[in-house]
Formats: structure tokens, sequence, C-alpha cells
């Protein structure tokens, strides 16, 4: 039985990505901090599921024993966060990557598959390919191209690396639903409040990709056999099909919503844009997408009509930062002796 470590195990992409490989008869190592809580608790039964509360910056060595790849989703995630705390956002997405790089290379790892983002090609101009200009403009979209230069010095014929450029994910994670994602959150104000807001004038590009999709991507990697085809590479992943502007996604939910009301807002303070381009992914992996935003919508709709998913400060991640900043200075300030009582 083929064993993989995953971090950020316990996040959106990881809880879902966790129960696939399961599924799909490897031993998996899930590896996550867990600030959400331990969000893979039902699977915990599982014989060939280790669950390791751990840090990707500390992790030692011992813990990849046995492990034939390692899939890297851990990180401080989207651009809100990283600005929240850009130091930290460094440590985590940039010195945890390469530690833990450092560290499954030493204990004879052979696949290290880091999940990077679209969002490196910032404010991209015409349809960008992997080979295109990155300008990243956030703290988390900067650590993660930092990371692929770092990573790729790692990389030989025993040492295979390979960056998937993540879009911009949608739809349900049962265990750590997120709802800060554009057609996540849409969905979510369309269904509480049959409005949603479109920032400026909504002309700003996003490729899309739903959560199985980009799961089968990492799983396509994981599983290749010609490690030609995948080291050193970078992969976009999605589909040219879904590349959107910001009011074009907004305009589809009038085919869910009857009565909805797209509203407007004056300006909008994030200058991101990117038209990406998936061939390389789909010639050279045979990769292609199964869902749609529309599959997407009507998936997180029915999920919220359904009570499997609800919203809390937990299902928005810069919110449930800040909550446990707060909370930390106030359980600092009251303790005594490092006591709360």
């Amino acid at each position: 039985m083929e064993k993989i470590l995953i971090t950020g195990a316990g996040g959106y992409i990881g809880t879902e990505m966790v129960n696939f490989f399961l599924k799909k008869g490897y031993h998996v190592v899930a590896l996550d901090r867990f600030f959400f809580g331990n969000t893979l608790a039902d699977l915990n039964g599982n014989k060939n599921l280790e669950i390791v509360k751990d840090d990707i910056r500390y992790l030692d060595k011992s813990r990849l024993k046995g492990v034939s790849t390692v899939i890297d989703l851990a990180s401080i995630s989207n651009d809100p966060s990283s600005e929240l705390m850009p130091e930290i956002t460094t440590n985590i997405n940039l010195n945890g990557a390469l530690h833990i790089a450092t560290a499954a290379k030493k204990a004879g790892v052979k696949k290290f598959i880091f999940s990077s983002s679209c969002s490196i090609y910032g404010a991209g101009d015409g349809i960008l390919t992997e080979k295109s200009r990155t300008a990243p403009i956030s703290s988390y979209a900067k650590c993660k191209i930092n990371a692929e230069k770092g990573l790729i010095k790692l990389a030989d014929k025993n040492f295979c690396v390979t960056f998937l450029r993540n879009a911009t994910v949608y739809g349900v994670s049962e265990r750590r639903m997120r709802f800060d994602l554009i057609i996540n959150i849409m969905t979510l104000h369309a269904w509480k409040n049959r409005k949603i807001y479109v920032m400026g004038q909504g002309n700003q590009w996003r490729p899309l990709v739903h959560i199985s999709d980009l799961i089968k991507a990492f799983y396509i990697v994981a599983k290749e056999k010609h490690i030609d085809k995948i080291n050193k590479e970078a992969f976009n992943v999605g589909s040219n099909e879904q590349n959107f502007k910001v009011f074009q996604i907004a305009n589809r939910f009038r085919n869910f919503f009857n009565d909805l009301v797209i509203e407007q807002t004056p300006d909008d303070p994030d200058p991101r844009s990117y038209h990406v381009n998936f061939d390389k992914i789909s010639q050279v992996l045979n990769y292609k997408t199964d869902k749609t935003i529309d599959d997407g919508i009507l998936e997180v709709k029915n999920a919220l009509e359904n009570g499997i998913i609800t919203d809390s400060v937990t299902t928005k991640t810069v919110d449930y930062y800040k909550y446990l900043i707060n909370a930390d200075k106030v359980l600092s300030d009251v303790k005594l002796k490092n006591k709360l009582f």
C-alpha cells in the first residue's frame, strides 16, 4: 500500500483530499496544525489513516519514514489572511514549504507536489501560460512563487518536484467549508439575502475550478509513472472554459435565484485579474475537468438548504484568524502564572 503525506490536511481542500486518497487505497498521513479543530475526526477509525498534529516549519524527517509522496497544501490561505499577518505567512507558506521539502528529500520521499496558485500572475496581461511573467501582488502570492523558486533547486532525478498552480476553487467541503471564495460566498449571500455584491465594474478575470477536479489533478500527478513529464514542471490547474469576469459570474446566479439583486460597489481595492490558459495540463497529463460553475452553485445552494454546511466564523478564514489573534491576546492578559483559573 502506497503511503502519502498530505500537509494542510485539515483544511477546505485537505479534508476532501484525505478522504479521496483513502478511497483510492492509499495509506494517508494527514498532517495539520488544526487551527480549525480536528476536522478529520469522523475518519479517525480508518486503519489506513494517521492524523498528525504538527507544523510544517518544524516537522522532523522521522515522520516521513516510508512516505513515497508528499502533497503540500499547508499555508496561511488567501490574500486577505496573508496581509493580516505577512511575517507568519512567510514563515509558513515559504519557509515551511522549504523545510518540509528538504526533510522529505532527506527521508527518501520520491515525489513532492506543491500546491501553488494562479494568483502568482497578479494583474496579468493577455492569456497567461506557465511561461508567462509572474506578477504577484499579495504576500500570499509572493510566497507561492518564491517557494516554487526555492523548491525547484531541490529537484533531481531521485526527488521529483511538481507545482500545481490552482485556479480559484469552489464547491462543498463538508468538514471544513469556506465562504471566502467567490462562487461559495456569492452562493451564500444569494441564498441568505437574495443579494450579491460586485466590486467596481466586475471586469477582473478569475479562473475557476471545482474542488473535486482540483483533487483529481493532484491524484494524476501522484500516480504518474513518467517522471520526466512532471519533474521541475508547473501546471495551471483548471479549464479554459472556466475563465470568467466577475460580473459574468454574478449574472450566472440569476439562473438559480429568480429574485436576486446584484449590487455594484463604486470601487474595487483588489487589482488582481488573470485570464489563464490550461492547455499544458490537458495535453501533457490528459487532464480535464468534469464540473462547471453551475454545478458548484447548485451544489452549495443545496448543501445550505439541507443543513449539510452552515455559515459561521470558521467558514471565513481571515475572520477566524482575527478571532484567534484576539482570543490569544485576551487569554494572555487574563492568565496568571500561565493558568487561566
